[in-house]
């Protein structure tokens, strides 16, 4: 157990990554303070730093925590909830998890993710003969397999009766164990998302934050130190101050101005709930952008008039005072209205689809079965919406979780409202905007992409706050996140910061996880009553 004790007027609360230094002669943890937030109310920190061991050859695979520590709050919540629920108390065995975690991310064609936890499979004892793929494990294993391909692709089409197959028979699942590995299997589906959206698994190198080359710095600085026997220097003089500079610096704009966030509150837990206009608006509109998309800016640094990104807040300002009140028949119009719109919308050029990657394949049984449309025109027996006022994360879900896997509903949903409820109060290179409109936009969108209807919100903001291309990303990302190029997240939200850019992200990742969850509890429930 590791301790930290701090002043009482100036505590700094430290989430601490410990790097362990391999030699030949000797093992060497290095502990590096990743992010600094400056506390009244905590006089001691204790950690269990056993538990924060990562081998150094994993670093340079590590890149999604680098990347989701552009907003370091929110790492908090993932690595904790990640942390809980591969290491933590729960009713799977530890060669079960990590072999769930491979699975879910190979139904995405994501080696990243998949050679990472082969990796840390074989680490904590998991038998090698598994890694040879589906026909080489349990059959109590093996039985989850059409699951994992339902919630990763369909998760509408999950029924009571694949949870009771689960829980009956010679090599049965307890529910809590049920619960477990949906938890597992919907974390990774959307942690591959977040991946390719990203653009990690093209070792996409053009996100701008210099913090993806700190920790392999640090590394390095720190191994020299090591092999000169040269002694090392306290803990908060190893950040350099350039990571210092990028900690501090969030959603800034194009001319580097620093926000000094001491001044803004990081989370607006007030999430407006405002109906928008009566009509059904088209999608909005790029004027005013230059020939390559990139607004221009003046010397003073603000966008000159007319761009994107300068409608786009004025247009959020609009609905934000807006109160007009819509019928329930014509809250589901809008709603049926964007839901056919997202089925006519492709997710990505048919050219981009991509073959199953030999190294992954032997993990994926009927690859081509892959999303489709909720909601196709002139489809026959179309799927019925899934009603958040009938079963909902707050009112069900997480008391479903929650009871039969402790503690990990709690930080699910810590989680899930930290990536919702996320703010800077900036856009690009406006301070003091009201970013709610916006972020429930993009995730009532997705999880609209999935069925699923929020039955108090008016999808007809849907349409005036995201336009056509952002849309594509988002369908994209969570449907064929493989189909995703760097071309792609180049081509969003241009006038964005990529810390604005990977929020967008972390939403798609988040309303993903939730939609899969209320699926899968859902028919649980159903099963159990």
């Amino acid at each position: 157990m590791c301790t930290l004790t701090a002043d009482s007027n100036t505590i700094a609360r430290v989430d601490i990554i410990a790097f362990v230094l391999k030699t030949e002669r000797f093992r060497f943890p290095l502990l590096i303070f990743s992010m600094f937030e400056f506390c009244a109310d905590m006089g001691q920190i204790g950690q269990d730093c056993s538990n924060q061991d990562y081998n150094m050859e994993d670093l340079e695979l590590d890149q999604v925590t680098q990347v989701i520590n552009y907003h370091p709050r929110f790492l908090d919540h993932f690595l904790r909830t990640q942390n809980f629920i591969m290491d933590g108390d729960g009713p799977l065995p530890y060669d079960y998890r990590y072999y769930l975690a491979i699975i879910a991310a190979a139904r995405h064609q994501c080696p990243y993710l998949v050679k990472m936890y082969e990796k840390k499979f074989i680490n904590q004892g998991g038998k090698v003969e598994w890694l040879n793929g589906l026909d080489y494990i349990p059959s109590k294993l093996r039985a989850i397999y059409d699951i994992n391909k339902i919630l990763a692709h369909r998760p509408w089409l999950l029924r009571k009766e694949h949870i009771e197959g689960l829980t009956k028979g010679k090599n049965s699942w307890s529910l809590s164990e049920v619960v477990h590995a949906m938890v597992l299997l919907s974390h990774f589906h959307s942690l591959s998302s977040f991946v390719f959206s990203c653009g990690l698994t093209q070792k996409l190198d053009g996100l701008s934050s210099p913090k993806l080359k700190t920790a392999p710095a640090l590394l390095s600085a720190a191994q020299q130190q090591l092999s000169t026997n040269q002694p090392l220097p306290p803990l908060q003089q190893q950040i350099p101050q350039q990571q210092k500079a990028v900690l501090s610096e969030i959603t800034i704009n194009n001319n580097n101005n620093v926000l000094d966030h001491s001044n803004h509150q990081l989370y607006n837990n007030n999430v407006p709930n405002i109906s928008g206009s009566p009509s059904m608006p088209t999608d909005i509109t790029t004027h005013g952008a230059t020939s390559n998309g990139v607004a221009k800016h003046t010397p003073s640094g603000s966008p000159q008039p007319n761009v994107p990104v300068e409608a786009l807040v004025e247009r959020m300002k609009e609905l934000s005072q807006k109160h007009d009140e819509c019928s329930e028949a014509e809250l589901s119009n809008r709603f049926k209205s964007v839901e056919m719109q997202t089925a006519e919308l492709p997710a990505a050029a048919l050219e981009a689809a991509i073959k199953v990657p030999p190294i992954i394949s032997h993990y994926i049984e009927d690859p081509t079965f892959t999303y489709q449309d909720f909601a196709r025109r002139g489809a026959e027996n179309i799927p019925s919406t899934f009603r958040v006022q009938d079963y909902s994360w707050d009112d069900h879900g997480y008391s479903l979780v929650n009871g039969l896997y402790s503690d990990v509903g709690t930080l699910l949903d810590q989680k899930f409202r930290a990536a919702y409820n996320l703010t800077y109060f900036t856009m690009g290179g406006y301070r003091n905007v009201d970013t709610s409109k916006f972020r429930r936009a993009i995730w009532n969108y997705i999880q609209c992409i999935y069925g699923i209807r929020h039955d108090d919100y008016d999808y007809g903001e849907v349409n005036q706050l995201l336009d056509r291309p952002l849309k594509m990303f988002i369908k994209t990302a969570c449907c064929f996140p493989e189909r995703i190029t760097t071309k792609d997240y180049d081509s969003i939200l241009v006038e964005l910061q990529d810390s604005e850019k990977v929020h967008v992200n972390l939403m798609i990742m988040e309303a993903r996880n939730q939609a899969e969850l209320l699926y899968a509890l859902r028919e649980i429930m159903r099963y159990m009553t």
